[in-house]
């Protein structure tokens, strides 16, 4: 490994430009190449990253050989075949969430990694952040005390287009696969595999979920309460509720920026662990200090979890009925 790490970006849409700006905060990292599926919108990219290597294929990009490591930024559709191939190139992979559309591809993709021994780990940003590092030591101190419950939701209203990313069914549109991965993913982070699950959707008009609530069990009675929506827009915030007081992640809370933990006495203590505007570079140096380690996988975002978290949302569609064209 050298002492830069040279990514490629396998797409060139709005979460590639979010990274792309984060590679730029990470000192020990840096965009080599981004590929496309035109000249034109690699070239545009590139001119706007400083990107001194453009393809207009994937193929192109993922056969380069001076990359260590692939950001998977496609629709979720893609994520399998676009992760395959840069495995398949010998390249190392981050991938966009949601990991894969359903746990057959995600299986595919963590078995050839580990067949070539290359690193994968999906993209789970706000895993990575200051304020959910330090929410988890918090937990893990016992401070909250025996941890009970979470309730947690994530809702904007999306500009309705039956053929953008959101609301299509060819693109694996819906608001669980987008946004309530995001959840889903916490509540694994804090209690893991749910025993029971229990969800309703309202689907649209295009068949996917526009909104959706679930309720998962958990050993001892622990209870994860969660929903979703791209109709409306809601407080966006996670309550971590335990028998000595509670951890509110405030506004927002997938960009973590705050926590605030009240004691059963009512003392409050705020946790600030504010950063600038982007945060996804938080990932890129776990990828890195993975790779330099020789990790093919991250402990904090380990490829287990990510396929019980597509697992459990693989049971949450089956119980609306909910499949998409590609399955």
């Amino acid at each position: 490994m050298t002492d830069t790490i040279r990514w490629g970006i396998i797409s060139t849409g709005v979460i590639a430009r979010k990274f792309a700006a984060a590679v730029d905060l990470v000192d020990d990292a840096e965009v080599l190449a981004v590929g496309s599926r035109t000249q034109q919108s690699a070239d545009v990219f590139g001119d706007r990253f400083d990107i001194p290597r453009r393809y207009a294929s994937y193929q192109a990009l993922v056969d380069d050989p001076d990359i260590d490591v692939i950001y998977v930024a496609t629709p979720h559709n893609y994520h399998k075949d676009n992760t395959l191939l840069a495995l398949d190139a010998g390249k190392h992979v981050l991938c966009e969430k949601p990991f894969a559309v359903n746990v057959g591809e995600a299986e595919e993709m963590v078995a050839r990694a580990k067949e070539r021994g290359l690193f994968l780990m999906e993209a789970m940003w706000t895993r990575f952040l200051p304020a959910i590092v330090s929410l988890r030591k918090t937990i893990a101190s016992g401070w909250l005390g025996d941890i009970q419950m979470l309730d947690a939701d994530f809702g904007f209203k999306a500009v309705y287009d039956p053929k953008g990313r959101l609301f299509n069914p060819e693109l694996a549109g819906g608001a669980l696969l987008d946004i309530g991965v995001y959840p889903i993913a916490l509540a694994s982070m804090i209690f893991g595999k749910p025993k029971r699950i229990q969800s309703s959707a309202r689907i649209g008009e295009t068949g996917v979920d526009e909104q959706n609530g679930m309720i998962f069990d958990y050993e001892g009675g622990k209870l994860a309460v969660l929903n979703t929506t791209v109709t409306a827009s809601t407080p966006c915030e996670a309550h971590v509720i335990g028998t000595n007081g509670r951890a509110t992640v405030h506004g927002m809370w997938h960009e973590a920026r705050a926590f605030t933990v009240v004691s059963l006495d009512g003392e409050k203590e705020l946790f600030d662990h504010s950063y600038g505007d982007n945060g996804f570079e938080f990932q890129i140096r776990e990828v890195g200090a993975c790779l330099r380690a020789g990790h093919t996988e991250s402990a904090i975002m380990p490829l287990d979890e990510s396929l019980e978290i597509v697992e459990t949302m693989d049971t949450i569609r089956a119980q609306w009925g909910l499949k998409y064209p590609m399955e």
